[in-house]
């Protein structure tokens, strides 16, 4: 049933955003063009994992990516909600702290249980290499909004007139950013912790956390 639901959001959301582009190509607007490629790009990029790198994507995080995708490139980018709606940079942030908590997570999970590595990692040591691994991504992304500022002309750091009428140039932005991205990846490592100590034990963990494919589930992909 979540299979079938995920299939069709795909198809729904890929048709809107080509709808979309081909709105944008007649007014010749090429950044919204770009927007709308890039968002078809990143939603192929599950499925590439799944094929191509073995690794099985949950229905419920896979829904989550095609969404928040969605949320930050065609609403947020090419329909201004960014700046229609003051909460919408805080939830796209805490949720990516929370996702990629998630996949840090999985990715040294996957090695904690591989026959092939002679690892046995403590609970906290996962959930520490999660965390980090989310706010390091926290990070990079800053820098990338920085660099589109700095090189390209662009406001990802939205300025901010200050109560005393001087212009922050984007550090009450960044730090909302890194703060909230925090916070959901604090929300994932406390989940987290748990599962890894009750070894494999929890619904929510369980419903967005990688796992590596045998060969037979590869081939039925």
């Amino acid at each position: 049933m979540k299979h079938n639901i995920m299939r069709w959001l795909y198809g729904i959301l890929a048709v809107t955003v080509l709808v979309m582009m081909t709105l944008e190509i007649l007014n010749r607007a090429w950044y919204n063009v770009f927007l709308c490629v890039l968002t078809l790009i990143l939603f192929s990029i599950p499925s590439f994992v799944e094929r191509r790198i073995k690794i099985d994507i949950p229905d419920v995080l896979e829904i989550v990516v095609l969404l928040f995708v969605f949320m930050a490139e065609i609403l947020g980018e090419m329909k201004d909600f960014y700046r229609s709606f003051p909460y919408w940079d805080i939830i796209l942030h805490t949720t990516n702290g929370f996702m990629c908590a998630a996949i840090g997570l999985a990715l040294i999970n996957i090695l904690n249980n591989s026959p092939r590595f002679a690892l046995s990692l403590s609970p906290l040591f996962v959930v520490i290499v999660a965390f980090c691994f989310a706010n390091t991504i926290g990070v990079l992304w800053e820098f990338f909004e920085y660099g589109m500022d700095t090189f390209f002309g662009m406001d990802m750091q939205k300025n901010t007139i200050l109560p005393s009428g001087a212009v922050d140039i984007g550090l009450i932005d960044t730090m909302e950013d890194l703060f909230v991205n925090f916070v959901g990846s604090v929300v994932f490592s406390v989940f987290g912790y748990f599962y890894v100590k009750h070894k494999g034990q929890g619904r929510v963990v369980n419903n967005v956390l990688l796992t590596r494919m045998t060969d037979e589930d590869a081939d039925n992909q």
